[in-house]
């Protein structure tokens, strides 16, 4: 799947699945811009795509602020003239219940994860208007399930999914496709500052491992294929879709007893 000539926005594309899915993209051909709070990385990105810094462009944003955003899509339209395909990918995770999570908490992971994806679309919808394109938002399993202690994490995922249908009813007419991915445990630095909070960080791996059908975390890069597949002509009937990339871990009753094999 190429994406030569085509110009993608990739919020959080400095790090986890947001920079693998920048890396893949500028290496089939796309020009790729990153939006994120983080500089260091991106610039890597660069570095390791073909035709370097002329194919990924890199722009501070921290995406809760929509000025910001709207600044940002506007430079990359003046520097490549069109936007073709927007990943929301820009997230974090803050632990806590409805009782225990402090507003600047909520307001924090509400304002990144679900109001960022809101403010991206709105800044680079107006522009696939007049070619159409794709916007694929990276939601969560906390989309469609949750765990204890992150109340605010889950209902910010949650609202993915509602966004992501609203836009694709909306925008369909403009041939607009809107898509979410809901990946299990990838390893990233988000998992890596979550499982530092416990006291065994290596048994919190182990955990997540043994929490998947296919017994282990994925890698970025698994989560990358399936996004950029989204984004592709190829996916040209897929929109308002919710796609599980989770090895299995919403497929297993919890708690189930294992049925002997008497075969």
């Amino acid at each position: 799947m190429r994406f030569d000539g085509r110009v993608a926005v990739i919020t959080g594309g400095a790090s986890g699945i947001g920079r693998a899915t920048a890396e893949l993209m500028a290496a089939r051909g796309a020009n790729v811009a990153v939006l994120d709070v983080h500089e260091a990385s991106a610039r890597e990105i660069a570095s390791k795509t073909e035709g370097g810094e002329s194919r990924v462009l890199f722009l501070q944003v921290n995406v809760a602020h929509a000025e910001e955003v709207d600044q940002a899509v506007a430079k990359v339209v003046e520097h490549w003239k069109r936007v073709d395909i927007l990943v929301a990918s820009a997230g974090i995770q803050r632990c806590g219940t409805a009782l225990t999570t402090s507003d600047s908490s909520w307001n924090e992971v509400i304002g990144v994860n679900l109001n960022g994806a809101w403010h991206a679309a709105r800044a680079c919808i107006p522009h696939m208007q007049k070619t159409g394109g794709t916007i694929v938002n990276v939601a969560s399993v906390q989309s469609l399930a949750s765990q204890s202690n992150v109340c605010a994490y889950a209902v910010s995922k949650h609202g993915l999914i509602g966004l992501t249908r609203s836009m694709a009813i909306d925008f369909a007419p403009d041939r607009i496709r809107v898509n979410a991915v809901c990946p299990g445990t990838v390893d990233t630095p988000m998992l890596s500052w979550a499982a530092a909070l416990d006291a065994d960080p290596t048994a919190v791996f182990r955990a997540c491992a043994d929490m998947h059908v296919l017994g282990r975390i994925a890698k970025p890069g698994e989560i990358a294929e399936v996004i950029a597949f989204l984004a592709h002509d190829r996916a040209s009937f897929v929109t308002g879709s919710v796609w599980t990339v989770d090895g299995g871990l919403l497929t297993r009753i919890g708690g189930a007893p294992r049925i002997a094999n008497n075969s």
